[in-house]
């Protein structure tokens, strides 16, 4: 995981439980979440991701190298 994910997390749904609160990775924190174990289904969920919701290449860059690079090496050059 992306070492500031906590600060980025979303509540999914507000105020409908009263003892439980459910949050969610923003989409690029979903997306480099998926490096590490790199399978073809999570090739293809980034995909997926990638086409229904704009992310911004340099944003999602940025964030890898200040927050994952260090543990998993350098992105391929296909992006």
């Amino acid at each position: 995981m992306p070492e500031d994910y906590e600060e980025r997390l979303t509540e999914m749904f507000p105020g409908v439980y009263k003892l439980l609160r459910i949050c969610g990775l923003d989409a690029y924190d979903h997306a480099l979440s998926k490096l590490e174990r790199n399978i073809q289904r999570d090739r293809d969920d980034v995909e997926h991701l990638a086409h229904s919701v704009p992310l911004d290449l340099k944003i999602l860059r940025n964030r890898y190298e200040k927050e994952l690079r260090w543990q998993l090496g350098t992105l391929s050059a296909r992006t």
